[in-house]
């Protein structure tokens, strides 16, 4: 039986022990992944790491301009907005990120720097160029699910499955594969998980291409963007780490 993550059911000091050991196990980068200066005037919206256009017909360019040039932009607006002449004006994302998560008194700001990582890490975790999983990475997957196959369909249950709006991730935790969903603008990069890759299932990645047909963007995504190499190449640099 796969280990289940409750997050939900943590309490304050294990929420922060978790994003401790995240801040640890997370220092080894991500591959292809933008830096985030460690100092900086403001956070700054990343460049797509293709064109606008590269994921059609499974994801428009109409779509692409709204959640990349409207949602992705109003969270890093907002999060400047909100940290603006606080002790974290200039602080790196992920410093902002550990330091609102679990703070009810800080919660927006966490909302909108998280999703500013997630959606980062969102366009990273896709491609326009089909591939396949090899080497060190395929064994991973079949030793820990079986096989290609049964990840995919743990990963569309996730993404499927989760109510309202969220994520769904394949993670590695203590060198093993696993597939979680988190909530809203929940993050693994506070639970001491290292993400590898995600699937957006919010509405905003899907709606104006699939409607209400959550399942056909999912497949989609799985079948034909997943970007392989990038999680590969981010499960190499934690073990290597």
């Amino acid at each position: 039986m796969k280990e289940k993550f409750d997050f939900a059911g943590m309490n304050r000091r294990e929420f922060l022990v978790c994003s401790l050991i995240g801040s640890v196990v997370f220092s080894s980068g991500i591959a292809g992944f933008p830096a985030f200066a460690e100092t900086a005037s403001e956070i700054k919206l990343p460049p797509l790491p293709y064109p606008q256009d590269a994921l059609a017909p499974y994801i428009s360019s109409r779509t692409i301009s709204f959640h990349y040039g409207k949602h992705h932009q109003g969270y890093v607006d907002n999060v400047n907005r909100l940290i603006k002449g606080t002790e974290m004006e200039g602080y790196p994302l992920e410093k902002i990120i550990r330091s609102t998560a679990g703070n009810p008194d800080k919660t927006a700001i966490f909302n909108n720097a998280a999703q500013v990582w997630n959606h980062t890490f969102y366009w990273n975790s896709m491609s326009p160029e089909a591939q396949t999983p090899s080497g060190m990475f395929a064994k991973k997957i079949n030793e820990d699910f079986g096989g290609l196959d049964n990840l995919k369909r743990e990963l569309a249950n996730a993404a499927a499955t989760q109510f309202g709006s969220g994520w769904a991730w394949l993670v590695t935790h203590e060198n093993s594969l696993k597939v979680i969903k988190t909530s809203n603008a929940d993050t693994p990069l506070v639970h001491g998980l290292v993400p590898l890759l995600t699937i957006d299932v919010w509405e905003h990645a899907y709606y104006l291409d699939y409607q209400n047909q959550r399942m056909a963007y999912i497949d989609a995504f799985l079948e034909k963007l997943v970007n392989w190499n990038f999680a590969a190449q981010n499960l190499a640099n934690v073990l290597k780490g």
